[in-house]
C-alpha cells in the first residue's frame, strides 16, 4: 500500500518496530519516512501519527507469518484497538482498516475466531466515531508463496480439493486502500468485501505447476491433524469448506477493474516468489 501512495505522490510515514530491518530500509529507499513505533504502545503510535492526515491499519492474525508462537486473538484485538485510539488521539482525518470478509456475519452464524477479532476492532473504530473505511479482503494469493501451503513437494492446506476458495492479491488491496485515501468523500463510512478470483485448491496447484513448469499435486491436510495443533485453525478450515467468504467479485472489479486473477498474479509476482521459496527450501534440504 505504501508503494502505491508513494507512486501517487503522497508523503508516507511508515511505522515499524525495527527501522534497520530490510523491509523498513526498502521503504526508506523508496521515499518513505520510517518511524519507530510498537503496536503494544498507544503512546508510541500516537506520537508517530501526529501531524498525519490518513492512517492505514492492518494487524496479523493467529498463525500469520512472523507472529510469535504465543500470539493470540486478544493480542490482535489489542493492537487494532491501539491503532484506532492513536488515530483518534492524533486527530487523523481518515483511517483505513483492513478487516476480513465475513467479519460482519458472526451475528448470524458461527465464524472463525479471526473473523470475530477483526469485527471487534471494527466495532471499536465505530464506537470512537472515527472517519473510517473498512476493507474486508478474502484469502490472500500470497498464502501460497511459502511454508504455510508449500511442503514436501505438494500444495497442502486444510481446504477440500473441490472447495471453491475466494482469493485476492495483497497488492490489489493496497491499490484499493490508496484509492480510498485519494477519494475520502467516496470512501469514508464504507465497508466493502474484496475478492478477485475463485479457484479450487487443485486448480491453484495446477496453475502454479504450469507457471513454474513443475509437478505440484494438491494434498488436503486432514482436519483432525490440524485440530491436534489448533482447534481454532481447524474450525477456520472447516468454515471455508462449508461456508466460505461469499464476497462479490463483480463489486470488487467495479471498484478496481485491474484486480488480478490468479494467473495474472503468478505472472507478475507470484511465480517468482514461489520459485524463490522452493529454491531456498531445496538448498536447506541438500
Amino acid at each position: 500500500m505504501a508503494r502505491h501512495l508513494l507512486r501517487d505522490g503522497w508523503q508516507v510515514r511508515a511505522l515499524t518496530r525495527d527501522p534497520d530491518a530490510a523491509p523498513a530500509r526498502a521503504l526508506a529507499r523508496a521515499g518513505a519516512q520510517v518511524v519507530r513505533a510498537r503496536l503494544e504502545n498507544v503512546g508510541s503510535l500516537t506520537a508517530a501519527a501526529e501531524g498525519t492526515w490518513g492512517l492505514f491499519s492492518v494487524q496479523p492474525t493467529v498463525g500469520s507469518p512472523g507472529t510469535a508462537p504465543d500470539f493470540t486473538t486478544e493480542d490482535e484485538v489489542r493492537w487494532g484497538v491501539n491503532v484506532a485510539e492513536a488515530a483518534q488521539a492524533a486527530g487523523v482525518g481518515h483511517l483505513v482498516f483492513t478487516s476480513v470478509a465475513g467479519a460482519d456475519r458472526h451475528l448470524s452464524e458461527k465464524v472463525p475466531v479471526n473473523l470475530v477479532s477483526k469485527w471487534r476492532i471494527e466495532q471499536r473504530i465505530a464506537e470512537l466515531g472515527l472517519p473510517a473505511t473498512i476493507l474486508r479482503p478474502v484469502s490472500f494469493m500470497e498464502n501460497f508463496t511459502g511454508g504455510y501451503a508449500l511442503r514436501d513437494g505438494t500444495l497442502s492446506t486444510g481446504v477440500a480439493p473441490d472447495t471453491v476458495q475466494q482469493l485476492i492479491a495483497v497488492d490489489d488491496v493496497g491499490a484499493i486502500a490508496a484509492s480510498a485515501f485519494a477519494e475520502p468523500q467516496e470512501w469514508i463510512g464504507r465497508a466493502v468485501s474484496l475478492a478477485a478470483e475463485e479457484l479450487k485448491p487443485v486448480q491453484v496447484a495446477e496453475a502454479i505447476g504450469k507457471a513454474l513448469g513443475i509437478s505440484l499435486p494438491y494434498v488436503q491436510i486432514p482436519l483432525e491433524t490440524i485440530r491436534e495443533v489448533s482447534e481454532d485453525f481447524a474450525y477456520a478450515n472447516q468454515w471455508l469448506n462449508e461456508f466460505g467468504y461469499r464476497a462479490e467479485m463483480a463489486a470488487t472489479r467495479s471498484i478496481h477493474p485491474t484486480a488480478m486473477d490468479f494467473d495474472a498474479w503468478l505472472k507478475r509476482t507470484g511465480a517468482t516468489q514461489i520459485s524463490a521459496f522452493l529454491s531456498s527450501t531445496s538448498r536447506q534440504d541438500a
